[in-house]
């Protein structure tokens, strides 16, 4: 059975980002898979510490860069209080099949929440492929492409880089809901329509890639 590790990270109970997910997650459901949720806005996740970069150096230095060998690198009291945040991250993340992270866009990055995740379970030349990842996010004002504020899209453009850069895992699928602000400030009330039309664009979509992506497995041992 496929298994997908759904992350949360909105501020907002009743965000777009999270509606979006839940329409992925539940088409997984449907199809059969299984679904681990996180929500790291609600049970965030401590930033990372000295433990954790020396964890990272005896990695480096020892050329470890088996996922399963990682718990040889923790040596020291600091070392194992670290890796006592870790390693429960790391195991749900190692276990899925797809990710799915939930993102809005704040002030043009990511969440802080979301952040000190990535920052917690990211190591040394460390490689998720052939696992596939999904973010639905949701912006506040229009940043798709060809607009003139795409440059400033350093959430979904970040995100994507960063598993193609550090995780080897290509491809990465990106789905916005635009426009959000058009619901609270009048200088975007004009807009309102295409931001319905976003959302249930993004809507159908997650909920589509939802269905398609719950065959995909990952290959292991045993």
């Amino acid at each position: 059975m496929s298994h997908l590790l759904h992350l949360d990270s909105s501020a907002r109970a009743g965000s777009f980002s999270r509606r979006l997910g839940a329409a992925f997650a539940d088409a997984w459901r449907g199809g059969g898979g299984e679904v681990t949720h996180r929500d790291l806005a609600a049970d965030p996740v401590p930033p990372i510490r000295e433990g954790w970069t020396r964890i990272c150096d005896t990695l480096l230095r020892e050329g470890i860069t088996d996922i399963d060998r990682y718990s040889e690198a923790v040596r020291t009291e600091q070392e194992r209080e670290a890796w006592a945040v870790v390693r429960p991250l790391l195991d749900e993340l190692v276990a899925a099949d797809v990710v799915l992270i939930g993102a809005p866009m704040y002030n043009f990055g990511v969440p802080s929440a979301l952040k000190a995740w990535i920052d917690q379970v990211t190591f040394p030349k460390m490689v998720l492929a052939p696992r596939k990842f999904v973010v639905v996010t949701a912006h506040g004002g229009a940043y798709g492409p060809g607009t003139p504020r795409e440059p400033y899209d350093h959430n979904g453009r970040y995100l994507s880089d960063f598993v193609r850069g550090h995780y080897a895992v290509e491809g990465t699928e990106l789905i916005a809901a635009e426009l959000v602000n058009s619901l609270v400030d009048p200088a975007l009330a004009g807009r309102l329509d295409q931001h319905r039309e976003s959302v249930a664009d993004a809507l159908d979509r997650a909920g589509a890639l939802g269905a398609e992506l719950v065959g995909h497995r990952i290959p292991r041992e045993g």
